[in-house]
């Protein structure tokens, strides 16, 4: 069984070898929480933050395909 000690030591190596990604998108529980609940305000805050995720992702991604094919692969 590890300690405290050990498991906050393993944390912190975990999120050291995890490169630093920012804020966490808002993947399937939270989307569903916040139906659950039925706050329509709360609704609308999660799937703005989600289309905002998605744009910036994709964004991202397209970026990092661009850069595959200057390099030679994809």
């Amino acid at each position: 069984m590890a300690t405290s000690k050990t498991k906050k030591s393993a944390s912190k190596k975990k999120a050291a070898a995890m490169p630093n990604a920012g804020a966490v998108p808002p993947y399937g529980p939270p989307i569903r929480a916040a139906m659950a609940r039925g706050d329509m305000q709360e609704m609308r805050r999660v799937a703005a933050s989600a289309r905002k995720w998605i744009k910036d992702a994709q964004a991202a991604l397209d970026k990092l395909e661009q850069r595959m094919t200057k390099m030679g692969g994809k």
